[in-house]
């Protein structure tokens, strides 16, 4: 089961959030995102347990816990459809789909 974990420190490593879940189960794997200018955590990241049970119970119990002063979000992670491919436009500051070009429109006024 992939596990979103939302709301976390900024100093929090990959293998604090690990033994924080290994109390539910066997962790697979765990992914803290970071910015990719600064490196810096962007306060969520992702947990695989193999186990499905395990990973609930841990999902259950863990939602709106405390870990290191702040009260986390753990949800399952549900894979984004195939079809949905957002990027980010720094210029508006929102997320657009890549089929939508922005900008002015071209038109023939004849």
């Amino acid at each position: 089961m992939n596990i979103f974990v939302g709301s976390l420190p900024f100093k929090t490593g990959e293998a604090e959030l690990k033994a924080f879940f290994e109390a539910y189960g066997l962790v697979e794997s765990v992914k803290i995102i970071t910015d990719r200018a600064t490196g810096r955590s962007k306060g969520f990241g992702f947990v695989e347990m193999p186990n499905e049970e395990e990973g609930q119970r841990a999902v259950d119990e863990l939602n709106g816990s405390s870990f290191g002063g702040r009260n986390i979000v753990v949800n399952k992670s549900e894979p984004r459809p195939a079809n949905d491919r957002r990027s980010f436009n720094d210029n508006r500051g929102s997320y657009r789909s890549n089929n939508e070009r922005g900008g002015y429109e071209r038109r023939n006024n004849y």
